[in-house]
């Protein structure tokens, strides 16, 4: 379908304005290497540590990753906390600890209680105590192990400029000079409106929509954006051309990021499509079978 209207959504009057090196900088974030797609940690190496923790960061690290992929939401008093699901029940003890304040969902509880929440042991006995980060201590956290940022924001529509918040933290933390945003970060979402408010606020930064458009559809969306990364599901080399002959907002053609791709055959198969960046669970899996000639 056609992205909504240009309007920003309600909220952003404060936006944070972008830096000189944010506003001037060439997107060149998650371009393809020689060596074939980019492979990307799905909210770390989630098939080996806690999802969005810092363990599955320090994962992808150990692994040798350089691309991790995160979800940001916002709790009651405003923080920014990194976690996939709308609600804390799936990957926290929070149905333990706050049994009357069903269905647990994000944006009413404060950080605070999040904080208090083990993130860890619903994966592995192993993983207890591990908690929900910060946005500040997960980008620390990726800029320790010298990795790369792939930011989704989740669910922008029950949170009211949380473009704006993001952008505002990942000025403070550093991420949005020269280098951060020549090379080490993209922001997505499966929000139109909300890559749109990114693109607007901070012009230099490379941005994602998470979805598959009609390929008529393609060029609205390559006037603000500079990746479309669908589901492998329905891929098709066809598709990725498609996207491959648009430039983006930054004058160079449209990437493709694919996900989530659990196994080697998949990991092939999309290779082969020609996609740029393959989203998984299972980084070294996939990266070893992409580093393979064709046929081997």
């Amino acid at each position: 379908m056609m992205p909504g209207a240009a309007a920003a959504p309600a909220g952003q009057a404060g936006a944070v304005a972008p830096t000189t090196a944010t506003a001037t900088a060439t997107a060149t974030a998650a371009a393809p290497g020689d060596g074939g797609p980019l492979v990307i940690a799905h909210r770390g190496a989630s098939a080996y540590a806690p999802e969005n923790t810092l363990a599955a960061v320090d994962r992808a690290g150990e692994l040798g990753i350089e691309w991790v992929e995160n979800d940001v939401q916002r709790t009651k008093d405003g923080a920014l906390v990194v976690l996939h699901d709308d609600t804390l029940a799936r990957t926290t003890d929070v149905e333990r600890l706050f049994p009357d304040r069903s269905p647990w969902k994000v944006k009413d509880f404060t950080a605070a209680e999040i904080a208090r929440l083990d993130a860890g042991s619903w994966f592995g006995e192993r993983w207890a105590g591990e908690r929900v980060p910060t946005l500040k201590q997960f980008l620390n956290t990726v800029d320790a192990h010298d990795q790369k940022l792939l930011l989704e924001i989740k669910n922008p529509e029950q949170y009211p400029g949380i473009e704006s918040d993001i952008l505002r933290v990942l000025r403070q933390e550093g991420w949005l000079d020269r280098a951060h945003v020549g090379g080490k970060l993209v922001i997505q979402s499966f929000g139109a409106d909300s890559v749109r408010t990114v693109h607007q606020r901070g012009p230099g930064i490379t941005t994602g929509f998470l979805g598959a458009p009609a390929v008529a559809d393609l060029p609205a969306y390559a006037a603000f954006t500079d990746q479309i990364n669908p589901s492998y599901t329905s891929l098709t080399a066809g598709y990725v051309a498609a996207v491959h002959r648009l430039k983006g907002p930054h004058g160079k053609p449209l990437t493709v990021s694919t996900w989530t791709v659990n196994d080697a055959a998949g990991a092939v198969r999309v290779r082969d499509l020609g996609v740029d960046g393959i989203i998984t669970n299972n980084p070294d899996l996939v990266r070893d079978a992409v580093s393979r000639p064709p046929g081997a």
